[in-house]
């Protein structure tokens, strides 16, 4: 292997002098990449260092290649040079996915590549790493098509290969994993890896399955195996027409037991539920002008002028109370190839889930359908506290008892959470039929960081007080939040979007570590590929 330009010389030379490693590391990423896109200044490093939640170690540069090829040589060269690198989709973690673990790391964002390439005659879409699900709707919308997952609910910022790295969930069916047919990935030794039935040289990304499934491997991988440079997911006729329906559950069980229904009827295109927090806060007190956008939005979004005019009455009808009333609220949306079929599922869909709650007015699925990827400003909470959601998957026959185990847990810790102003929410959702989301989440007042300062609309975040910073707070909020883990895990679960939150190598019996540490080890023999992700 060729030396790093600063490596060691032999005979006993003296050392380059830190300074002197840096600046060479520098410019060779700059020869490859070019000097504008290799960032140091420390505005660019301060918001690449932070996420949802927190500030991490500072990257010594924001790398931007414009290509596979270049991807390829940042690897060797930060290979030869021992520079970790952290892979940054659309940013929108809260489980330290793109922190930098160890001194003198890069931090790459792709937000040059946004290639789409779309094949109609056989179904298949393929995109650059840096296409966000929302750039990827709009180019597949002119032509009538979508993917089966469509994206998750940060899509504006959220990009299609850190849903795929991610395992994300929010809209269509399943995950963002489920819709994968081929993937090509740079691994850490700048060798690059094509899975399905590309892995032949003679063929085309057409087929997922050739041998193993390799591209199995690197979904959910949060990075750690290896950098997705092309992501390539099945195409299918998008819907004609839609319906919604809402429902108000006296209780989670009642919450649970409707969406455990209607997802084995399969008639539901998406679901998600809120309880009375996230309901009456977080959608409950947008602002009018949130409201209008909405409006505009679903009168833009229906199948035609009279039935977007007879949904927007409706929601002005229900007003903010008849949005935020719901103890627990389920919401559900389901497609169709004319507005006929789309109104028999959601019809059916009334039948099961109207035998555990009361019919509401559908505003919150009718905007979301129209507004699926809104401006991140729920990234905040809806005063301007902070806000730390997690997640566990779920089987249906644990989901009541976590729920009580959680509610428990609460009423123990509310002496200190009162103290510092700490409150939650949760959110709910049936992925598949086998699979129940359960999303608690944090809120507590405290000082804005540099992602919630360049991220949240200007005008939002004008709107919100501000809070003198917790340290305290967000200290109890940590330990809470390894205790909720913990309590998941007590109940057999779960999860997706890993990153280096989640404890993954500690559910690993031995033979089931040795495989996936003997594939980090091939596939980044030295490490540098996203350090720390998954545990590795």
């Amino acid at each position: 292997m060729r030396a790093c330009p600063f490596a060691v010389p032999p005979y006993g030379r003296a050392m380059a002098t830190a300074l002197t490693q840096e600046q060479d590391a520098l410019a060779g990423l700059a020869a490859i990449v070019g000097a504008d896109n290799v960032l140091t200044d420390p505005e660019s490093l301060e918001f690449y260092a932070t996420d949802v939640f927190r500030r991490h170690r500072l990257p010594l540069a924001i790398v931007r290649p414009g290509s596979a090829g270049e991807i390829a040589a940042i690897v060797r060269h930060a290979r030869r040079c021992a520079i970790p690198i952290v892979l940054r989709g659309g940013g929108a973690s809260y489980t330290d996915a793109y922190a930098q673990t160890r001194e003198g790391g890069i931090t790459l964002d792709f937000s040059r590549m946004k290639g789409i390439d779309v094949d109609e005659d056989n179904a298949l879409v393929s995109v650059e790493p840096g296409v966000t699900w929302a750039e990827l709707r709009e180019a597949l919308r002119a032509r009538g098509l979508k993917t089966r997952f469509w994206g998750s609910y940060s899509g504006l910022h959220s990009t299609v290969a850190g849903g795929v790295s991610m395992n994300a969930i929010s809209h269509g069916r399943g995950t963002a994993a489920d819709s994968v047919v081929s993937l090509a990935v740079v691994t850490g030794t700048g060798e690059t890896l094509s899975t399905g039935s590309a892995l032949s040289g003679l063929a085309m990304p057409f087929s997922r399955h050739y041998g193993p499934d390799l591209a199995g491997l690197f979904t959910g991988d949060c990075g750690a195996l290896g950098i997705k440079v092309r992501i390539t997911l099945a195409l299918e006729r998008a819907a004609a027409a839609h319906g919604t329906a809402s429902f108000d559950f006296a209780r989670f069980e009642d919450l649970h037991e409707a969406f455990r229904r209607v997802a084995a009827s399969g008639l539901a295109e998406e679901n998600f539920g809120l309880d009375e927090a996230l309901q009456q806060g977080q959608i409950g007190e947008a602002d009018l002008g949130d409201k209008l956008d909405m409006a505009g939005a679903v009168m833009k979004g229906s199948s035609s002028l009279a039935k977007g005019a007879k949904t927007v009455a409706k929601m002005a009808l229900a007003g903010s109370k008849g949005i935020a009333r719901a103890k627990f609220a389920g919401h559900f949306i389901a497609e169709g190839f004319d507005q006929g079929d789309a109104d028999r599922r959601i019809a059916e869909i009334r039948r099961i889930a109207g035998e555990f709650g009361k019919a509401i007015a559908p505003s919150v699925p009718e905007v979301v359908r129209a507004m699926p990827f809104a401006p991140l400003n729920n990234v905040i909470g809806p005063k301007g506290e902070r806000w730390l959601p997690m997640h566990a998957q779920l089987p249906h026959c644990a989901a009541r008892p976590f729920h009580a185990a959680l509610q428990a847990y609460w009423q123990s810790r509310r002496g200190e959470m009162d103290a510092h102003g700490i409150y939650t929410g949760g959110m709910f959702m049936a992925v598949g039929t086998s699979v129940f989301i359960y999303e608690p989440t944090f809120y507590w007042p405290d000082a804005r960081n540099a992602y919630h300062e360049r991220t949240v609309e200007p005008g939002h975040l004008a709107s919100l007080p501000t809070y003198q910073p917790a340290p305290e707070a967000e200290a109890l909020v940590v330990q809470m939040k390894r205790d909720v883990v913990a309590l998941m895990h007590e109940h057999g679960g779960v999860h997706y979007q890993i990153g280096r939150s989640y404890p993954y190598l500690e559910d690993h019996d031995p033979a089931h570590l040795a495989v996936v540490r003997a594939l980090k080890r091939e596939l980044d023999p030295d490490g540098i590929v996203n350090p720390g992700a998954l545990g590795l």
